[in-house]
């Protein structure tokens, strides 16, 4: 069922629809808490679904549930106080960028897909739990944008419009987000032989 069915339910009264949404978008939501609030986290989180709760006859269908959703997530968090970093400073000496990317920012030996390393699911279940540890292990907002947009699917405007950062940045933090997580993966796989 669609999130704007199962939203559709809630309204009318369905407690199951609300828990269904929850489940399937809390992840998200803490992150981006996370990322504006740091330990108190689970306060915006929390006023997040509320406030979800409360409007959520005011959802129009302009864009998916889940940006809605973590727009309300970052004004909850904005209204709470807590603030943001809009603007980044981008180390270009950063040595896991040094090493893997150009000036231009390309990648200097394109990656081999990690679906192409894994030979059963036993050795996938332990790659993403490499990547989910590493991912951990991003500071914010790097783990923020790795978080929506490869984990959660939020195209790279959406991240951009719910972290309130340029494209630009979005982009900047991906590349080098996925570096990190791409190095843990193979440090992994140098050690398991």
């Amino acid at each position: 069922m669609s999130d704007s069915d199962l939203l559709t339910k809630f309204i009318a009264g369905d407690r199951s629809a609300f828990r269904e949404l929850f489940e399937e978008h809390n992840d998200a939501v803490l992150q981006v808490a996370r990322y504006y609030a740091g330990e108190r986290y689970e306060d915006v989180a929390q006023e997040t679904w509320l406030a979800v709760c409360k409007g959520a006859h005011r959802f129009e269908g302009r864009s998916s549930f889940k940006t809605w959703l973590l727009h309300i997530c970052a004004n909850r968090a904005r209204s709470l106080g807590y603030r943001e970093s809009k603007y980044l400073s981008v180390d270009l000496q950063d040595p896991v960028a040094a090493d893997r990317f150009d000036e231009g920012g390309a990648w200097r030996a394109p990656p081999v897909p990690f679906s192409d390393l894994l030979a059963d699911n036993e050795e996938r279940s332990s790659v993403l739990r490499v990547v989910h540890a590493a991912i951990s292990e991003l500071r914010d907002p790097t783990r923020a944008v790795v978080t929506l947009r490869d984990v959660e699917g939020l195209d790279t405007r959406e991240v951009a419009e719910v972290l309130q950062l340029s494209e630009a940045n979005v982009r900047v933090l991906l590349h080098r987000g996925r570096a990190y997580v791409r190095e843990a993966v193979e440090k992994w796989r140098g050690g398991e032989s």
